[in-house]
Parts: structure tokens; C-alpha cells; sequence
């Protein structure tokens, strides 16, 4: 899903107040392993950094995929910033991305 992004740090808001992304370190390594870590929060230059994770998840993790790499799950809402009148199209980005991959394959 990200295979045809054109930039790597993108802004996507998010529209949780207590949501985070937890869990037990076998599994998070398991995780890390198996690269299933596809989303973190960063800051505007791309850091990883304590203020840059609004939620207080585990490595800053916003998004993951299953092994397969079929099935994703996100925190943020790149819905909430695909049109040029919201001043951000981040979010579009991300899903035009997926829907070239899914024709293409």
C-alpha cells in the first residue's frame, strides 16, 4: 500500500484521544522481525521522537500489516486529507497508492 508513494513523511491527522498501539514484547518483536510495522509517527523532519507520538504507542507505531501483508490496520485518517480544500493531500496519496497497487497486481 505504500509501494507508489511519492514521499516517505506525510501529515495525516489523526481522531483518537486514548487509542495506542500495545503490545507484549515477544509479539512486538515478532513484528519488527517480519517487518509488519508500517506506519509511525514522526516528526516534520521524519524523527522519531517522544513528542512525536500524540498517543504515547510503542515505537511510535501508527500502522501495521499481517504477515501476509494483505491486511492493515492505521491509527491516523488519511480520509481526513485527500481534498485540496482541506489544505492537505497527504491522505490521498496514501489511498491512491492502494487502489494502484490493487490494479496492478
Amino acid at each position: 500500500m505504500t509501494k507508489y508513494l511519492s514521499k516517505n513523511i506525510l501529515k495525516i491527522p489523526i481522531a483518537h484521544s486514548e487509542g495506542r498501539f500495545f503490545a507484549p514484547e515477544d509479539v512486538l518483536q515478532e513484528m519488527i522481525q517480519n517487518n509488519q510495522i508500517i506506519w509511525r509517527y514522526c516528526d516534520e523532519k521524519g524523527n522519531l521522537t517522544e513528542n512525536s507520538k500524540p498517543n504515547g504507542s510503542l515505537m511510535n507505531i501508527a500502522g501495521i500489516c499481517n504477515q501476509g501483508r494483505n491486511i492493515f490496520g492505521m491509527m491516523p485518517h488519511p480520509e481526513r486529507a485527500a481534498d485540496p480544500e482541506l489544505n492537505n493531500i497527504d491522505g490521498l496519496q496514501i489511498l491512491n497508492s492502494i487502489i494502484k497497487f490493487v490494479e496492478n497486481k
